[in-house]
């Protein structure tokens, strides 16, 4: 998890975990990240490796390439293989770029 906010740190962008409370929303462009689920690799009979998933979403009231590219460079500097999708959301009147991702979490494996 440290790693992912030093990542999030790097784009420059403001970020919070899930969303903003409310009335505290900062101007677009903002990030929200989640770990929404995991894909745990299991061997003898435990896991023995864990991997978060990761879903960044990039919120933006226009289309904002410059924001993309400083979330992508900083992905990419850190040798992050990415999915990314983008919608826009009629009811927020805000573009949303989402890269989901896997990360390596805290494991087991590597302690023995």
């Amino acid at each position: 998890m440290e790693e992912l906010l030093e990542i999030l740190e790097e784009t420059g962008i403001p970020f919070a975990y899930d969303h903003f409370a409310e009335g505290e929303s900062p101007e677009p462009p903002f990030i929200c990240y989640l770990l929404p689920g995991s894909h745990n690799f299991a061997a003898d009979g435990r896991i023995y490796f864990k991997a978060d998933e990761v879903r960044l979403e990039l919120y933006t009231d226009r289309r904002d390439l410059a924001a993309e590219r400083a979330v992508e460079d900083v992905l990419d500097a850190h040798s992050i293989f990415y999915d990314r999708s983008e919608t826009w959301i009629d009811s927020e009147k805000l573009y949303e770029v989402l890269y989901s991702f896997e990360q390596e979490g805290r494991n087991n494996a590597e302690e023995e």
